[in-house]
């Protein structure tokens, strides 16, 4: 009933009449995301006649009203079938300002109608594979990107940023071939990462840091929403990139990997919102070759370095394995190096662990960054070491038994999932350096034989792997009780 009568306006009724009708049907089906089969036929000639409407000279608030509709009707997808043509993309690609490339964004006006088309075209692309091919002919991308480059730096139109960020993300999802063009046809990696600094109002310092205001406000919800749909657009422009074959590109992703840990270090409205912007963050960092990951760590300046000396003469003088790591003024140091990128990612990692579910998707990617950071950054594994690895001291429990992050990590390394349970005990092998001594003494050898048989290591050795030999220092505790302690874990 209520397309009859919409329908029957649309057709015959002047711009105010189609106005309210249109206005009427979306606030009673803004939340249907079913419909009735039996009205499918008349949802078709719906979205029909509002393409129809939209071609004709009508208020932008008529415009708006129509666009509302097509957004709920493109929900289903067996309504898109006759109504997804070139014709009709194109409608929706001038309304949404992606046709004009000389055109500015000057009538705040205008703004509801373009926010409104993308929001259609996110529908329909991602329900109709016409609609998809279409994109390739009428070469969307380079559109969307066009229209970003109006935005830049705009504020004030995060909406249009923010849908237009989402079809570009849906748009290199359901083609590899746009991945390639965004990536290199169409510069998107410099392009979308300078819209993750226009959201995050990055002030750089230096080449690769840039200020953290730790006392400063959350991001705006309008702000994370951007950067999210940002980062999941560069998530899929990067996905193949794990080698760096030129020196710009090399440049390119240290800038993005410096602005991802300004990323780590801000917080969102809310912390559901601020763990969804990290968890991206986390994603996209595991793309970044990890030779340009050693921007996460960046050393001291003067006023850092005076507060760090000042900070360890205050330690007594017999705790020197704590002396290696000190916090001050919201800062994690190690050895001279700020190390606050590389906690937040622990944190995060724990947080993760503690949730005891969707490990495969929620774990496994940062813990498989932190491996990989470890192995290529010495300053990452030492401080990482020094975190989850502290001296032994207590000798008396089995490893898997407790509450720290450690006691965390060896219970996943029997976990019943194989990518989880592997990936866990490659970071904590690769924190011992990969020497099978070590990681017996801070797992116990029921929990690792897993890993050391698959690496032909059940005899003892160490990998395959280089690193340097700084000392492993065991503590009072663990020398008193190694022979015991290590026949425990052997039987």
């Amino acid at each position: 009933m209520d397309e009859e009568r919409a329908l029957y306006i649309v057709r015959a009724g002047e711009a105010g009449a189609i106005e309210r009708v249109l206005r009427d049907y979306s606030d009673k089906h803004r939340a249907t995301f079913k419909f009735e089969p039996t009205d499918e036929d008349k949802r078709k000639k719906l979205c029909e006649g509002i393409f129809k409407v939209l071609i004709k000279d009508i208020p932008t608030t008529c415009q708006v009203s129509c666009l509302e509709v097509l957004r709920i009707l493109s929900r289903d997808k067996k309504v898109l079938v006759p109504v997804t043509t070139k014709e009709n993309m194109q409608i929706l690609l001038r309304l949404a300002k992606l046709n004009e490339l000389d055109d500015s964004l000057e009538k705040v006006s205008e703004f509801p109608v373009i926010v409104e088309s993308l929001k259609c075209l996110c529908n329909i692309v991602f329900n109709s594979q016409m609609a998809q091919q279409l994109s390739l002919e009428l070469n969307l991308a380079a559109k969307l990107c066009n229209l970003l480059r109006k935005c830049k730096d705009r504020k004030f139109i995060n909406d249009i940023k923010c849908f237009d960020l989402r079809l570009l993300f849906l748009l290199s999802l359901l083609h590899t071939d746009i991945r390639s063009q965004l990536r290199y046809e169409l510069q998107g990696l410099p392009l979308l990462t300078q819209v993750l600094e226009s959201a995050f109002s990055i002030k750089w310092t230096d080449e690769y840091e840039s200020a953290i205001d730790h006392n400063g406000p959350p991001l705006s919800p309008q702000e994370t929403d951007c950067a999210i749909e940002a980062l999941k657009a560069l998530f899929n422009v990067t996905v193949d990139s794990w080698k760096v074959h030129k020196e710009s590109d090399s440049h390119q992703f240290r800038v993005m990997a410096a602005v991802l840990r300004h990323c780590l270090l801000i917080v969102g409205p809310t912390e559901d919102k601020t763990e969804e912007l990290h968890s991206n963050a986390v994603n996209l960092l595991s793309n970044v070759p990890v030779s340009c990951l050693d921007v996460l760590i960046c050393p001291l300046t003067h006023e850092e370095t005076a507060q760090e000396a000042t900070t360890l003469d205050e330690l007594p003088s017999n705790k020197t394995a704590e002396k290696e790591t000190v916090l001050k003024n919201n800062t994690m140091v190690y050895n001279g190096m700020n190390m606050e990128a590389i906690h937040v990612l622990l944190n995060f990692m724990e947080k993760r662990i503690d949730k005891g579910s969707s490990y495969r998707e929620g774990l496994t990617p940062v813990l498989s960054l932190l491996t990989e950071c470890s192995r290529a950054h010495r300053n990452i594994r030492k401080f990482l070491k020094d975190q989850v690895l502290p001296p032994l001291r207590d000798v008396t429990n089995r490893p898997e038994v407790g509450s720290t992050v450690r006691n965390k990590l060896v219970r996943l390394m029997t976990h019943v999932d194989l990518g989880v349970k592997q990936i866990a005990a490659e970071f904590l092998f690769v924190l011992c350096k990969e020497r099978v001594d070590s990681l017996l003494k801070y797992t116990g050898y029921g929990n690792a034989a897993g890993l050391l048989a698959a690496r032909g290591l059940l005899a003892g050795g160490r990998g395959d792997n280089w690193y340097s030999e700084d000392e492993d220092t065991d503590t009072e505790e663990y020398k008193n009780a190694k022979p015991k302690y290590l026949k425990f874990f052997r039987s």
